[in-house]
């Protein structure tokens, strides 16, 4: 039987099991042997995770042509207003790519998270504010491209659902198994 894992990735920890010296990897958090990262989170993001010893499965989830949801929380530098959130819902370009539309709203009341360790840079003179994405592409540091690009920075990522699939209450560094179904 294939196995399907939900894990919250933490901040710092790469999305494979081996790294260069003093790099955190998903090796150091119990998981079962001969599953692999359905995708990937940069280190610097942290949330829902799939790993799977499935290999159609994993095919299928990495192909762009399923274009399956995403949905990412980013915690952005100032408050983004109704004609910036538009802009970016509509595809903004970065590195000569036109994002494709997504979903976007700033979420309200702004949300309670795990504090990350090490904590997210504090300035008094500039708010910050949770907005949601939901995305049908995966390209390399795409929110935080997407974000900088309408002039609000991404200083927090976390994605909170991949297809059906939510993080849910899982904490930082935990995993469970979950059913091929919960996912698509």
């Amino acid at each position: 039987m294939p196995r399907y894992i939900a894990f919250y990735k933490p901040y710092g920890v790469l999305s494979q099991f081996t790294g260069e010296k003093d790099q955190r990897t998903l090796a150091e958090f119990s998981l079962p042997e001969k599953v692999y990262a359905a995708g990937r989170l940069d280190k610097d993001s942290e949330g829902l995770l799939l790993l799977s010893d499935d290999g159609p499965f994993i095919k299928k989830l990495l192909d762009p042509e399923n274009g399956h949801e995403r949905v990412y929380w980013a915690e952005v530098e100032g408050v983004p207003d109704k004609s910036a959130l538009a802009e970016l819902a509509g595809g903004v370009v970065f590195k000569g790519y036109r994002s494709k539309p997504c979903l976007v709203s700033r979420i309200t009341p702004q949300p309670d998270v795990v504090p990350r360790d090490p904590p997210v840079r504090f300035r008094k003179a500039i708010p910050t504010c949770w907005i949601e994405l939901t995305l049908t592409e995966g390209k390399n540091r795409q929110v935080r491209r997407m974000t900088a690009a309408i002039g609000h920075p991404t200083l927090r990522l976390i994605r909170k659902r991949i297809g059906k699939l939510a993080l849910a209450d899982l904490a930082p560094g935990m995993w469970q198994d979950v059913q091929k179904r919960d996912i698509f």
